[in-house]
Order: structure tokens, then sequence, then C-alpha cells
């Protein structure tokens, strides 16, 4: 079942529920009005016809008869010749009953004017309280009203007062009829209304929909769901929608970017590889080569080895730190004197060329959050490459910004293009400038990688004839 015939079912059934209660009140509270309104009318009748019968100028004394042959009943005029007595119509049906229940007077005296009064209710009557009866008189139903009239303590009269319940129940009959057929009606009108409004109202989703199974079959994450509605709830989701898009957008290009990025590294790595393995197999050729080659060709074939080999160590030796950096090594974190640190390895880079010196510019005291040991390695990595592509002398600086300890590597080399900068970080990348210097394009990678383990920042400014600066932020160390 859908969303919008749950709803419009939802719609029609609190409607049809409504109309339901609506017409119960309605016709429980008709009914009861118009009985009582019938009721208030016949005790008024008989409080008036109990008047008259209290004032007659003499009591009629009813004269003892066989219980099983009462006397045959009086017209009015002729059970009294007051004047008011005589002149009441049958507006309502009026009689008079003896004690015992028979009929002593109707306007017309017959034995066929007599009402129903059953044994209960004569006993209630000789009680003192009034009954109301609803009994059946030739086929049709009315309620009927008797009261008791007393003479010194002893039931006297018994005073029937009776309308017919037709027209009420045919009122009410018809009451219900048009509370159902209106109430159909209307219950079906609110159903193709809410089928209707539902459609309306959930369109938005149905675009969401659309956009999501167009978006599974193209992978096209740059679509967006068009609201130009009311921030309302179906708002709201075409906006989140929307931004889970962008998201699923960003990730999605992150994750083509590593997949390239694998397969240039996979690419990479071969070619790095094939070359130093390559030189081996040639040179262990000619090593097994008969006639063997004279000792001084056989030196420089094993120096060849021993170079490649120390080549595929190296590289080897990084590759094995950038996985260590990619799954995640916790590295330690705790205070560390930078100075110290940057002292030591600057006189290990000095051995590296001694044309060329590295020269400090260091704040006093400053201290770092991080592993003493990775920051080494990283300062040994900018230094070498600052040595590689820089002529004159390396400016180390480092200084205390704010909640930051800074420290800047400077060169004066050649510079690098602003068209690479963006891939500088980038494994086994190299600029052209730099296909003739050692290496395999990891060493900033790397460097990247330990920063970023460390909780800090590395980045990189160049101008071309210039030269170059690397600077890495850290966190202070707390005194």
């Amino acid at each position: 079942m859908t969303i919008r015939l749950r709803l419009t079912l939802i719609y029609s059934s609190i409607l049809a529920l409504t109309l339901v209660i609506f017409g119960i009140a309605l016709y429980t509270f008709q009914s009861q009005d118009t009985i009582n309104a019938l009721k208030q009318d016949l005790v008024a009748s008989s409080n008036k016809f109990a008047d008259l019968l209290q004032r007659l100028p003499i009591l009629i004394v009813i004269e003892e008869a066989p219980k099983q042959d009462p006397p045959p009943p009086k017209s009015f005029n002729q059970f009294s010749d007051t004047q008011a007595f005589q002149d009441m119509r049958e507006r309502e049906i009026l009689r008079v009953l003896d004690a015992d229940g028979n009929l002593l007077a109707s306007p017309f005296g017959q034995v066929e004017d007599a009402l129903p009064l059953s044994e209960e209710a004569l006993n209630t009557l000789q009680t003192h309280e009034p009954v109301f009866e609803t009994q059946s008189v030739s086929d049709e139903n009315m309620l009927i009203y008797s009261r008791p009239i007393f003479r010194d303590g002893e039931l006297a009269y018994i005073i029937q007062v009776a309308r017919s319940l037709t027209e009420r129940n045919r009122t009410l009959n018809s009451l219900a009829t048009i509370l159902g057929v209106v109430g159909s009606a209307m219950i079906l009108l609110a159903f193709g209304a809410g089928w209707v409004l539902s459609g309306l109202a959930l369109r938005p989703i149905d675009r969401i929909t659309q956009t999501a199974q167009t978006i599974g079959e193209k992978r096209d994450f740059t679509r967006r769901v068009e609201h130009s509605g009311k921030q309302d709830e179906v708002g709201k989701l075409a906006n989140t929608f929307n931004e889970m898009l962008a998201r699923l957008q960003n990730a999605y290009e992150k994750v083509e970017h590593a997949l390239t990025q694998q397969r240039n590294f996979v690419s990479d790595v071969s070619h790095e590889l094939r070359t130093p393995l390559t030189t081996l197999r040639g040179n262990l050729g000619l090593l097994v080569r008969r006639p063997p080659a004279p000792p001084d060709e056989q030196e420089d074939i094993l120096g060849d080895m021993v170079d490649e080999s120390d080549r595929m160590i190296r590289l080897v030796n990084d590759l094995l730190m950038l996985a260590h950096a990619d799954a995640g090594r916790s590295l330690v974190k705790e205070p560390n004197v930078i100075n110290d640190v940057i002292e030591e390895t600057v006189r290990q880079a000095n051995h590296l060329d001694k044309d060329r010196k590295i020269i400090t510019n260091l704040s006093p005291n400053l201290s770092f959050m991080g592993d003493r040991d990775a920051f080494k390695q990283v300062l040994l990595i900018l230094l070498d490459n600052a040595l590689k592509y820089s002529n004159v002398d390396i400016l180390v600086q480092a200084e205390a910004i704010g909640s930051l300890v800074k420290i800047h590597v400077k060169d004066k080399g050649k510079g690098i293009p602003p068209e690479e900068l963006d891939h500088i970080f980038d494994r086994f990348y190299r600029t052209e400038e730099s296909a003739a210097v050692p290496g395999f394009g990891l060493g900033l990678p790397i460097a990247k990688s330990l920063v970023e383990a460390m909780s800090g920042t590395i980045s990189i400014e160049s101008e071309i004839g210039k030269g170059s600066t690397v600077s890495v932020a850290f966190p202070a160390a707390p005194f």
C-alpha cells in the first residue's frame, strides 16, 4: 500500500469517524429532545385536565360493578356538565379511569377508546407516582402518561394523556437517512480530495525518488532536487537530500581521486622498481657470461649492483613509511624542546653537503606537542630537498605564533611553477626541473603524512627565480 493511499484512507477514516460520532450525537439529542418535549406537553395537559377534575362541583360516585363487567364509559358531556370540561379538544388523547384502571370517560364514551395500562404501571400509580409508557394502539406507537387523582388519601381517578409517536419516529428516520446519505457522500468527496491533496503534498517526494533513481542509474552526483516551496517538512527533506548529495559527490570524487592515485601509485612503483631490477638482472647476466668479464669490468658491474640495491632499499623503506602513515600509525604526542631537535638535525644535514651551510634563526624556549623522531624525520626530508634544489645557504626559522609553533625551511632555488604547487605533495610527483635530481617523489608526501598524524599542518610557497619556503606548524606545548 502506497503512502498516498494510506494518507487518503487516514483522512477518510477520520472524517467518517467524526461524521458517525456527530450523527449519533445529533440523532440521540434530537430523539431525547423530542421525547422530552412530548412528555412536557403531556404533563401540562394532564395538569390542566386534573385541575378540571378537582374543580368538579359534585364528587362523582362510581357505582360498584363486578370486576368482570365494568360499567360502560361515559362521554365527556355525560361525565361532567362543566363547560371547560366539555370544550376540551382531542389534541392529546384524554382518558379518565377508575382506581382499578377501568375506563370511566372518553370524548365519545366508547369501550374501544380505552388505552393500555400495565399492571406494573397501576401498582406505581397506587404509590402517588405518575408513569410514562410506550404502547402500541391500533398498530401505532403511543406515548402514554398516566397520573393518579387522590381524594381524601384514596385513589379516585387515573388520568391518561397520550400522543402518537408516528411523526416523531418518521422525523427521526428521515434524519437518520439524511445523515447516512450526506455522510457517505462527504466521505466519498473527502476520499477524492484527500487523494488529490496527498498527491500534491507527496509530489516533491516523488521528485526526490526520481532524482535518486536517475543518480543511481547514471552515477551523476551533480544533480539536485529542485524545491521552490515553503521550508516545511518536505522542504527540509529536499534540502537534506541535496546536502547528502553534495557529501556523496565529495566522497565520490575523493574515491575516484584515490583510485586514480592508487593506479598511478602502482604504476609508478612498478616503474621505479623495474629500472633497478632490470639493471640488476643485466649485471647478473654479465657476471655469469662465459668467458667472464675482465676484473676491472666486474668491479664496475658490482658497483652498479650495489648502487641499484641501495636505491631499491631506499624506495622500499619510503613505501613502508607511507604505508604506516596511511594505516594510521599512532605517534607519541608529548612536549618536546624544538630548539634541541632542530640543532641536532641541522648538524646531521650539514654532512650531506659541505659546500653549503644551514643557518638557523630560532626563538628561545620553543616547545611543541608531537613525536620527536617523526619531527626529526620531517625536518631531514625538508633539509634534503632544500639542499638538492638550492645553490646557496639554507635558512631554518622557528617562532611561536599564538598557540602554534611554526618552522620555516627556506631555500634560494629556481622555485616551483604555480600550476605544479597543487601536486607537490602527491606521491611520485616530480617537476620537470627535478627530473635530473635523484629521488622518487616520496619525500614531501611522507612529510605531509607524518605532520598530519601529529595534528600539524604543512604548506609550501614558491616564486620562480627566488626559491621556496616550506612551513610546518604544530600545537605549542603548555608550560
